[in-house]
């Protein structure tokens, strides 16, 4: 009985592949943006996106997804992460496709996780 190594289950962590990717990433590494979503309460969900250019202004990012898509957001600083962008509801598929018209980000570079 002693030789079972015995796993509890954690909390899940929709961050972990990002961290996984970027322990591992090199110097030719791409950047990649990631757009996540993350359950809330029942049907309520939040979009994150996480990834962008440090010298992009998160705050007239964010101004203009909210003005385009109809929801509230913010962004949050977190210490592993740095700045992420947070929306209300699922906008995985509306704020690729913006990044992309926009020109802040190539379509190569963004991830959607979820699917």
């Amino acid at each position: 009985m002693s030789d079972l190594d015995v796993q509890l289950p954690s909390a899940f962590d929709p961050f972990a592949e990002a961290n996984a990717e970027d322990s591992g990433a090199g110097p030719g590494a791409k950047d990649y943006v990631h757009v996540r979503i993350q359950q809330r309460n029942g049907r309520k969900s939040l979009t994150t996106v996480q990834g962008l250019k440090k010298e992009f202004s998160y705050n007239k990012i964010l101004k203009d997804l909210k003005k385009e898509f109809c929801c509230n957001g913010n962004v949050v600083q977190d210490p592993e992460l740095g700045q992420v962008i947070q929306m209300q509801g699922d906008q995985r598929k509306k704020v690729a496709t913006f990044l992309v018209e926009a020109g802040i980000a190539k379509k190569d570079n963004i991830k959607i996780h979820g699917f």
